[in-house]
């Protein structure tokens, strides 16, 4: 199949799932086309699909992730020993894990092609990846605490794992708890990180898109936590602070003393 074939084929399929879809006609424009595709997938429920869809849809988000672009750590420069920044789409990252800023319910953003990184991360990983986070959820039992880390594989990613951690909602000033829960985030990831034996981590800037912490801050206590771990300082972890937008990277680089 042509990445064309894929797109409609996958369409096709998930508007025959649901009733109130069937007769939906599908755009002409590439760009239409995929639009769709990722609002069905990021509205469809956590559940079991058949193996010829998830075939094709392997093979077409792994061509998407090639036509994006794939960064391996291997080619960064560190901003200091083990840590480096770079700026882009955490999702053309090959490292061991990416970090996504999660929501409490713990699979996914359901807002059709929203701008969050949750979003973005559950789009290009596939739909096995919010099946994956809701079977954790199910036998979790309860909604996912702030401050706290869950591992998952990253799928059709160029990573091999996902850390999902929800941080803090900052609603009105600052709070010394708001910054306590977002170290704990960092913590939670690095220590799981750890545990499971991994390498590497990316961190996203958790909390400072939809869930308003300030973004100096939030960089601040993101380089304190992470330099203070003991698995960056004894070198087991090497960790990727990642940043979308210019204002991060800028405020990272004086942090990290970048040029």
């Amino acid at each position: 199949m042509t990445q064309d074939e894929r797109r409609r084929f996958l369409i096709r399929e998930l508007l025959a799932e649901e009733p109130e879809y069937r007769g939906m006609r599908i755009p002409d424009g590439v760009r239409d086309q995929w639009r769709l595709l990722r609002s069905l997938m990021n509205v469809r429920a956590p559940k079991p699909i058949g193996g010829e869809f998830l075939a094709v849809q392997d093979a077409f988000l792994r061509a998407e992730a090639a036509a994006k672009g794939v960064v391996d750590l291997a080619d960064l420069a560190p901003a200091e020993p083990g840590v480096y920044l770079w700026q882009g789409d955490i999702t053309r990252l090959r490292c061991d894990a990416i970090v996504n800023a999660a929501n409490s319910g713990m699979t996914g953003c359901y807002v059709p092609c929203h701008g969050c990184i949750d979003n973005c991360i559950h789009s290009y990983a596939g739909v096995q990846l919010r099946l994956a986070c809701a079977e954790q959820m199910r036998v979790q039992g309860h909604e996912e605490p702030i401050g706290r880390a869950k591992l998952t594989p990253a799928y059709n990613l160029p990573c091999k794992y996902v850390l999902h951690t929800v941080g803090p909602i900052v609603s009105g000033a600052l709070t010394a708890r708001h910054e306590a829960q977002l170290a704990s985030c960092y913590r939670s990831c690095l220590d799981l990180a750890r545990e499971s034996g991994l390498r590497s981590v990316a961190f996203c800037c958790i909390s400072t898109g939809e869930f308003h912490f300030p973004n100096r801050r939030a960089a601040e206590i993101a380089v304190e936590t992470v330099r203070a771990h003991p698995a960056r300082r004894d070198g087991q972890l090497e960790v990727i602070f990642n940043v979308y937008k210019d204002v991060d990277f800028e405020i990272y680089r004086e942090l990290l003393g970048s040029n």
